[in-house]
């Protein structure tokens, strides 16, 4: 048996100010991080040793992370991969959602966030919330940066990353906390779930609230359940 924890980030500056994030590196608001440092309480409660932790490369994602490690007293390192970064939202990063619900209306903007293959069109590379004139991401092939995403091109580098990284260390019955985002959560889930491409877009991941997962060797999954039940969803019953 193995337990997997997933947490998506803390509200964020560009949650509050509900715009389009993706790849730009924001931070935490102070919500946010009252939100990680509930998280790390939660997890704390259910006393059980944590061996292996995983962030995205993004602030918002790295500081839920290190909120929720020093709430339950672990000082070990932990690894960084731009595999499990947020969707790339192309040329609607840096929008306000509500202003572009009136620009394009609900239906097409609700089709961009939760639809399985629609891109956004490119964000421009002169743009400066375009990956590749952010400096945290200085370190990674030009080849692997993305101009646009869809929740599909999420899902694919997001799993292969858990294969090759992730999954060997659950079956070997490892204790795993990943700290990212809204979609890469949201892909692992599909993926974990076995959801089908008609039931993902209702999936919602709150900010800042474990969802607890127990595995056995062969990572079926044995229970699951948000750990803060006042803001738990019930879109995962098992």
């Amino acid at each position: 048996m193995s337990h997997l924890f997933l947490v998506r980030h803390g509200q964020s500056e560009w949650n509050l100010q509900k715009k389009f994030t993706g790849w730009v590196n924001v931070d935490l608001t102070p919500e946010g991080k009252l939100e990680a440092c509930k998280a790390g309480e939660v997890i704390k409660s259910t006393n059980i040793k944590i061996d292996l932790f995983f962030s995205s490369y993004q602030l918002r994602a790295i500081n839920t992370l290190k909120l929720i490690k020093n709430t339950i007293r672990n000082n070990s390192e932990f690894t960084k991969a731009w595999e499990l970064n947020e969707r790339h939202y192309g040329s609607l990063t840096g929008l306000n959602k509500d202003e572009m619900k009136k620009k394009l209306g609900e239906k097409k903007i609700h089709e961009f966030r939760r639809s399985w293959d629609l891109r956004p069109e490119p964000l421009n590379k002169n743009n400066p919330y375009h990956p590749i004139n952010i400096d945290i991401y200085k370190d990674i092939p030009n080849k692997n940066i993305p101009d646009t995403e869809s929740l599909k091109d999420t899902y694919s580098r997001v799993v292969k990353y858990f294969k090759n990284k992730i999954r060997h260390e659950l079956e070997n019955e490892k204790n795993i906390l990943i700290s990212a985002h809204g979609n890469s959560v949201r892909a692992l889930c599909k993926f974990l779930f076995k959801l089908d491409e008609k039931q993902i877009p209702m999936l919602e991941i709150p900010t800042g609230n474990p969802l607890h997962i127990e595995l056995d060797k062969k990572l079926n999954i044995e229970k699951c359940r948000y750990l803060d039940q006042e803001r738990a969803q019930d879109l995962l019953v098992f």
